[in-house]
């Protein structure tokens, strides 16, 4: 019989309440699913990608990922193991003004996330376009791994990324 690792539960959790959220609620789209077994070091990843439904675009996306060594720590019953998952968690938007947004994005975020969990934002453009604009992504941080004793987190977690693309969403309209 299989049993299932705290990736696999997690995942399970994540793709619940995001799918209700575009299915049920009608507040989200899911616009990428990824659930990849990387076989050059043996990890897993999984990826839901959203936008608000009523939204520009600004998409989110909440990744789970396990190495080999949490998921044979825990398939193997290891003794003093503690397994669980990294979990990033990023936003992906265009930017014009990259001073003012970018200054926006870290306050902003910062707040709902909380100080010690700072925003990191990646900057880039696609050289040789005429007018290339810039792609924004952005990631909150988590410093530890997550495990099932954090599932009833998971939808605070969530309904938190919304609260974060509807603060990126009103930037980009202008409103702040």
């Amino acid at each position: 019989m299989f049993d299932p690792t705290v990736f696999d539960n997690l995942k399970v959790a994540v793709e619940n309440y995001v799918y209700d959220l575009d299915n049920l609620d009608g507040r989200v789209v899911v616009t990428h699913r990824v659930d990849r077994l990387e076989m050059a070091v043996m990890a897993r990843v999984f990826a839901l990608q959203f936008t608000l439904a009523q939204g520009s675009g600004i998409t989110a996306e909440i990744r789970l990922e396990a190495s080999l060594k949490e998921l044979a720590a825990e398939i193997l019953d290891q003794q003093g193991a503690a397994p669980g998952c990294a979990l990033r968690l990023r936003f992906f938007m265009a930017v014009e003004d990259v001073g003012r947004t970018c200054a926006f994005v870290e306050e902003r975020l910062t707040d709902i996330w909380q100080p010690e969990m700072p925003p990191t934002q990646t900057i880039s453009y696609m050289y040789g376009e005429a007018d290339p604009g810039y792609q924004n992504e952005v990631e909150v941080h988590f410093n530890r791994k997550i495990n099932e004793e954090q599932m009833e987190d998971l939808p605070g977690l969530i309904e938190h990324m919304l609260k974060s693309l509807d603060a990126l969403e009103a930037h980009a309209a202008g409103g702040e």
